[in-house]
């Protein structure tokens, strides 16, 4: 049981993010940091390496696999700059979970109480004040592809292994999901849960900088060719040369890895259009620009392709705009010569390029797609997500440190100093493409109490 002190969860209205709690730590939270004061003291500054297993299509998403516990257990997480929560399938029971008990996480009277900081100190208006400052830390959370989880706030090690050769195991804070709902047309993804990589204070890479572990510096780089990449946390492996860098929109306040405006070129000639943001979420399968963008760069494509060889196609239901050659095509570069790079311009001269291989899928009949999908028709609104298929290749990096996000081409094949058998394998679960990692919280018209129900510990 998760909570001794009582049977039933009282779940307040769903608003896609965290419930708050209270706002003043108990005396139990002031004594369990205790026990990280000579992590404080002792600045490592080092990183911690984790291969990445996955690829955009046909599996959809990227995971990373981590040790939680005391004996440590394994678990693959789905790896996601979009959202800042990290939790786990939990046995508690489990409800609308995927993996098997033996493979779900295990309470054990680790659950934090609401007045911890971690569970106060979202900086959210709907906080509620406590009941008792020692009731469990309960969380809703819900995803803007109308996924959620709920569950309550624990504590446990995270045996790390750093690139200085030094071992450490912090007490981080994730969430115990007990409630997993995934009403989409896809199947819920096979991973164990969400590592959550965004800006707010409880994503991991923010709570090891708290401790003095690493930098809240978060670097990845995924595979062209579908062998996964790496993902790091800390500054060791951000190179100190030819990486372009663009500021974070710090207005207003964002958990998000969301830009300042860009102007969107086709093939280095403007578009007409200018001053749009751009959110950097890998916790999305595809790009998704906004209906101004995505129809100008369709119509641009489609006029590229008038008198070629490839041809409309409504035969494959992969993505929504596909075409297909006279003989089925095996490789982006097969259609390459047809289609022009795509770039996003920041500021001055900050470009943001999209080759065709970083925004075209080859789908399993041998036709090829377009991996930009329209964000508005699908309730994205104005937003424009850069995700995984824009990300192949290159070397990306979330500077939370001095607020600004950079990129470099990369080959993300190769892992630094790390031993590539601990990534695993999923290829062979059924696909599952990511919509958009994103938080709910940042869309009108969505309501997460439709997919959750109170419930029993």
């Amino acid at each position: 049981m998760m909570n001794p002190k009582s049977q039933t969860l009282n779940l307040f209205p769903a608003v896609f993010v965290f419930l708050l709690l209270c706002a003043q730590p108990s005396q139990a939270t002031k004594d369990s940091s205790k026990g990280q004061v000579k992590l404080q003291n002792h600045r490592v500054g080092s990183s911690v390496i984790f291969p990445v297993s996955g690829n955009v299509y046909p599996l959809g998403y990227y995971y990373v696999l981590l040790n939680i516990g005391n004996p440590p257990k394994l678990f693959d997480l789905d790896i996601d700059t979009g959202s800042d929560l990290t939790w786990v399938q939990c046995d508690a029971p489990c409800n609308g979970c995927t993996k098997p008990r033996d493979s779900q996480y295990k309470p054990n009277h680790n659950t934090l109480p609401c007045s911890h900081l971690l569970c106060s100190g979202l900086d959210l208006p709907q906080s509620k004040p406590c009941d008792d400052p020692e009731d469990q830390c309960d969380y809703e959370i819900g995803y803007s592809d109308h996924a959620s989880s709920v569950g309550a706030l624990v504590s446990d090690e995270f045996p790390l292994r750093l690139e200085n050769g030094s071992t450490m195991h912090p007490h981080l804070t994730f969430g115990c999901g007990y409630d997993q709902q995934s009403p989409g047309p896809h199947p819920p993804p096979p991973t164990a849960g969400i590592l959550g990589l965004g800006r707010g204070k409880v994503s991991i890479s923010s709570q090891l900088s708290s401790l003095g572990v690493t930098k809240n510096v978060i670097v990845h780089c995924l595979s062209h060719n579908g062998k996964g990449g790496f993902l790091s946390i800390g500054d060791e492996l951000v190179p100190s040369s030819g990486v372009t860098w663009t500021s974070l929109s710090l207005k207003p306040p964002s958990k998000n890895y969301k830009t300042g405006p860009a102007e969107l070129l086709f093939d280095e000639k403007a578009t007409g259009v200018k001053g749009v943001n751009f959110v950097f979420d890998s916790g999305s399968s595809y790009t998704y620009f906004n209906a101004e963008a995505y129809r100008a760069v369709l119509d641009l494509v489609r006029k590229d392709l008038k008198g070629k060889a490839l041809k409309d196609t409504k035969e494959d239901k992969s993505l929504p705009v596909c075409w297909k050659d006279k003989r089925a095509l095996k490789s982006v570069h097969d259609v390459k010569k047809y289609f022009k790079t795509i770039s996003l311009r920041f500021g001055g001269s900050q470009k943001f390029q999209i080759p065709p291989e970083s925004y075209l899928i080859i789908t399993e009949k041998g036709n090829v797609c377009l991996g930009i999908l329209n964000g508005t028709e699908i309730g994205l609104e104005n937003y424009n997500i850069i995700g995984d298929i824009s990300f192949q290749g290159i070397m990306m990096i979330y500077d939370n440190e001095k607020q600004r996000i950079g990129w470099i081409p990369s080959d993300c094949d190769k892992l630094p100093n790390v031993d590539q058998d601990n990534g695993g394998d999923l290829s062979e679960e059924e696909a599952y493409p990511r919509g958009f990692g994103l938080i709910g919280e940042l869309f009108t018209g969505t309501d997460a109490s439709k997919n959750t129900k109170d419930g029993e510990l």
